[in-house]
């Protein structure tokens, strides 16, 4: 199990145990009843992931005081059950803060634990073995000298270019490092600084970890049950993948003038997994620009934020960083550059009798009988005679069209020179 999630963060017990004031919970705690409408004590505590006693009886108390809010009734026993509703003098103080910040969910962590917790779960303290490495790559066929060059880069939690010809795997072994990578980790949801809120959570590239109900259980998560501050949600290591869309403002907070709260920028929702810039060079950030802003993160593992208010913040760079090109490196970028990525690993074309192995497996795969004297016309009439390059990706993509084409003629998938010419000639542009 991930040292984080044996090391919960302590469950708070008063408002002071937060690190946020009161003025600021009730102001969320408004917010969240203004947005959801009729709600009991356990849901607005549920909504705002804080414990109704201790905190958001008081929260709501002083909410009640200051005729924001009334009881309306009760769904059941305790306070936890009293239904609150809205005041008109409510709304109207709901509508100004809407006004300044629409930021409603969760109660944010402040700027240093989150430091701290992802200094704690640093991937430079984890540890991937030849076996963890061999079973994580078992689907993909690799030469073994890649493999032995992935195992100290990625051990090592610094940066890695991956480099070669399109269609020899680069993304999926991008992709598969993301999924060896050990244990889980906590995120917050969000984070504050200065009144400012930082979203960090993101459904789209966070994969929650669901909560334990078998003692014996020994993979890493929660326990149903356990006490702690839920403001922090377990999750598997993030893997982040962008791509030609890739902006130079994607890689600074951003701000959003109409919810006045910010989103967190890809390396921080990345912080303890993977963040892959695939194709690069190819982005619409130049590479030069790219390495400004990035030089100094990548050597000193903090980077560098700026809030709308023109205040820096500093934040950890913490993520396995991984360059993936089919362009010349040393177009690419400069030599200073190239010495902050520490591991340089060239994905060379498959050897014939790799590609023989990806082949058979593909075939397997889509349930086309394998047959040596198909495999052997292939080669000889679509790669040696035209003097074309093996690349990993040929089997797939051949033998997909093969199976279009046989489904189209109501004809059986099969190695037949007849299935295996229409396939080639439509994938490859010239013979």
């Amino acid at each position: 199990m991930d040292s984080a999630l044996r090391n919960l963060p302590t469950e708070p017990r008063a408002v002071e145990d937060t690190g946020l004031n009161m003025a600021f919970l009730a102001d969320l705690a408004l917010k969240t009843m203004y947005t959801r409408g009729f709600l009991m004590g356990h849901e607005v505590a549920d909504a705002m992931k804080l414990p109704f006693t201790g905190i958001l009886d008081k929260v709501l108390d002083y909410l009640r005081r200051e005729h924001l809010c009334e009881v309306k009734g009760a769904g059941g026993f305790g306070e936890s059950s009293y239904q609150y509703v809205i005041s008109d003098e409510g709304r109207a103080r709901a509508r100004e803060l809407m006004e300044q910040n629409q930021y409603v969910g969760p109660a944010p962590v402040r700027l240093e634990p989150y430091i701290k917790m992802v200094q704690t779960q640093s991937l430079s303290g984890q540890v991937v073995t030849q076996e963890t490495l061999k079973r994580a790559f078992s689907h993909l066929v690799i030469n073994k000298m890649i493999l032995d060059q992935l195992g100290p880069a990625i051990n090592s939690g610094k940066s890695i270019f991956l480099f070669g010809a399109a269609g020899n795997g680069k993304t999926a072994i991008a992709e598969a490092i993301g999924t060896l990578l050990p244990g889980a980790i906590l995120i917050p949801y969000a984070v504050t600084v200065d009144s400012h809120v930082i979203k960090i959570f993101d459904a789209l590239h966070h994969q929650p970890i669901p909560e334990k109900t078998n003692d014996d259980d020994t993979s890493p998560g929660v326990r149903r049950g356990e006490r702690y501050d839920r403001r922090w949600l377990p999750i598997r290591r993030p893997l982040i993948v962008v791509g030609g869309e890739l902006i130079l403002e994607n890689l600074d907070l951003v701000y959003d003038p109409t919810t006045k709260f910010y989103e967190a920028p890809y390396q921080m929702k990345a912080n303890g997994g993977v963040f892959l810039l695939d194709d690069f060079g190819r982005q619409q950030v130049r590479p030069r620009e790219l390495l400004n802003r990035w030089i100094v993160p990548l050597e000193k593992r903090i980077d560098f934020l700026t809030l709308a208010t023109g205040h820096k913040i500093d934040v950890p760079f913490d993520a396995l960083i991984i360059f993936s090109t089919n362009l010349n490196p040393e177009e690419l970028v400069d030599e200073a550059f190239l010495r902050r990525i520490r591991y340089k690993i060239n994905i060379t074309d498959p050897s014939w009798e790799e590609y023989r192995e990806i082949f058979t497996r593909e075939a397997a795969r889509k349930g086309i009988p394998y047959a040596e004297e198909g495999l052997r016309y292939i080669v000889m009439e679509y790669y040696v005679k035209p003097k074309r390059k093996p690349r990993a990706v040929h089997p797939r993509d051949i033998l997909d069209e093969l199976v279009d084409i046989a489904r189209f003629r109501g004809l059986p998938p099969a190695l037949s020179k007849e299935l295996i010419d229409l396939a080639c000639q439509t994938y490859f542009l010239k013979t």
